[in-house]
């Protein structure tokens, strides 16, 4: 069960949403450092997307979790993560023909400077996006109004010596499960639960390793010659 936000005029429980507007912002950032030969939109449209997603984010610390800017968060967060996911892929998607194609022209610390970067912001968009759908949302998980799980933590399991009492993931949680996904390639303290995490571990994996085998070992191989 989702939050009813139709009926709830107010919520018990949120979640603090600094490290979320922290990491939009780092994300706005690493595309910001990505070069003009590599990046498909020009800079000014990305400080446009960081401030109208960092609104309901203020706003829902402003209103103490109002239910509308709880509601406005998720879908600009998810057209967020859309259209900056696009464009990540994109992004590793011009890498790749830079290195075929125009390996003259580029140097290997350009390289390896844009594909670690491309490499961060995987890691942050896949966390932002596990954060926001796992259980239905923050709010649907600190007030346990949610059916069910997407992914098992270690914590759910541990003794009450260990884990808090009623204990429940937060962002830094789902920031090192993506972490995790993109440098073991599978999830070290939690387990996916539905076919959705699944495939969504799965794409983070293939483009980690894209960028891990296919651009960065070009990347150091062109520094070592």
């Amino acid at each position: 069960m989702v939050l009813d936000h139709n009926k709830i005029s107010s919520i018990a429980l949120f979640e603090k949403r600094w490290p979320v507007a922290l990491t939009i912002i780092i994300v706005t950032f690493l595309l910001w450092m990505i070069p003009d030969r590599v990046s498909i939109v020009p800079n000014w449209t990305l400080y446009v997307i960081c401030v109208f997603m960092l609104i309901p984010i203020a706003a829902i610390g402003i209103s103490k979790a109002n239910p509308l800017w709880i509601k406005s968060e998720k879908y600009v967060l998810l057209f967020f993560l859309i259209i900056i996911g696009i464009g990540n892929l994109l992004n590793l998607s011009n890498l790749v023909q830079d290195m075929l194609y125009k390996s003259g022209e580029i140097s290997g610390l350009q390289l390896l400077t844009s594909s670690i970067s491309v490499w961060i912001n995987n890691i942050l968009m896949f966390s932002l996006l596990y954060w926001q759908i796992d259980r239905g949302g923050p709010e649907a998980r600190l007030n346990s109004s949610y059916k069910r799980a997407d992914w098992y933590f270690s914590e759910e399991s541990a003794p009450e010596s260990f884990t808090p009492k009623n204990w429940n993931p937060v962002f830094i949680d789902y920031l090192f499960l993506a972490f995790s996904t993109s440098t073991a390639f599978s999830a070290t303290d939690s387990l996916p639960l539905t076919p959705k995490a699944k495939l969504l571990m799965m794409l983070q994996s293939i483009v980690s390793l894209t960028i891990i085998v296919v651009v960065g070992a070009r990347a150091i191989n062109i520094l070592g010659s």
